[in-house]
């Protein structure tokens, strides 16, 4: 039986972000880099485990996201994936789920960048495809990102959204969704 843990950056032994760093390069098949690491600290972690392994990882930081007119507290999410052998059990769902708890009570809207393969299980979950134009705050000021349009997924908690609106995120080093 998988055993949910959930624990702030801080309260986990190198040990254990290690093996959730490793977990997420074989998840993501080497297309996991520094960057991807990077932004998947500093919040929250929900991590599954079976007999002492690892099988499972997903991270919620906060962010700012610009939305009509207003700055929102975004609870993001990142570095989602269960190791091969153990998908399609609902340990995705497990993950999601203790972070949606989180996001609920702490944020007004959540977000995250999904691949293609996995924009049918966040949709199942509940949560929408942002439909307007995306943008990113850059040190040269705002710019589009719409390679990143269809991708982006959000979750509405305290926050009124209109899907069809601009969303604009923070700046970030790698990839800014």
């Amino acid at each position: 039986m998988a055993e949910l843990r959930v624990a702030h950056t801080s309260a986990l032994d190198h040990a254990t972000l290690d093996a959730a760093r490793t977990l997420l390069a074989e998840v993501f098949e080497g297309d996991f880099d520094d960057d991807d690491w990077e932004h998947a600290l500093g919040g929250m972690h929900a991590l599954l485990s079976e007999q002492d392994a690892l099988i499972g990882h997903a991270s919620l930081v906060q962010r700012r996201l610009l939305h009509g007119g207003r700055a929102l507290r975004a609870g993001y999410v990142e570095g989602v994936g269960v190791r091969a052998d153990v998908r399609r059990r609902g340990h995705g769902a497990i993950l999601m789920r203790a972070l949606e708890q989180i996001l609920r009570r702490a944020y007004d809207v959540g977000a995250l960048g999904a691949t293609s393969d996995a924009a049918a299980f966040y949709r199942a979950l509940g949560w929408q495809p942002w439909r307007g134009p995306c943008s990113a705050m850059t040190p040269d000021g705002v710019r589009r990102t719409p390679e990143e349009e269809g991708s982006v997924f959000v979750l509405a908690c305290a926050a009124e959204l209109d899907l069809d609106g601009e969303l604009t995120c923070d700046w970030r080093g790698g990839d800014v969704w």
